[in-house]
């Protein structure tokens, strides 16, 4: 398979910025952070962004997977939480300026039971671009995957 280019633009001032995602349909978000970081928290901010790629990627995973499986899936829940010690980012600390842990928790409707779920959801993560840039990162990353009946 050829490569597939992600490109953003960006423009801004101080901590809020514009972005544009290049493509056949541009899409136009913006980030900010909150007034601790010094921004007006008038826009999630890109720490934010980054927890929402992480369980938008699953989900986006889990159907190519759930496919090449010959699974059924249904509705998704996440919750994403990334801690940070803002002291190297803030402060100018030595050390570390990535999350110090993620954790993921996940509900997904699904036929999917037992080591298949298993299989499944470590397959799931393995092929998950985002996924793979938490775990390679450093940080303590982990992850709880909860089946629920298909709801016909």
């Amino acid at each position: 398979m050829p490569l597939v280019p992600f490109v953003v633009e960006s423009h801004g001032s101080g901590v809020a910025q514009d972005i544009t995602v290049q493509g056949e349909h541009a899409h136009r978000f913006t980030s900010d952070t909150y007034p601790a970081f010094g921004g007006e928290d008038s826009s999630p901010s890109p720490l934010a962004y980054t927890l929402g790629a992480l369980t938008s990627c699953n989900q986006i995973s889990a159907q190519l997977v759930a496919k090449d499986l010959g699974l059924r899936v249904g509705a998704f829940t996440f919750t994403a939480q990334g801690d940070l010690d803002p002291s190297v980012f803030v402060g100018g600390a030595q050390g570390d300026a990535n999350f110090r842990s993620v954790s993921v928790q996940a509900t997904v409707e699904t036929d999917a039971e037992g080591e298949t779920f298993d299989h499944f959801v470590a397959e799931l993560e393995r092929r998950c671009p985002v996924t793979q840039l938490f775990r390679r990162s450093g940080l303590s990353y982990s992850s709880t995957w909860t089946p629920r009946p298909l709801g016909d």
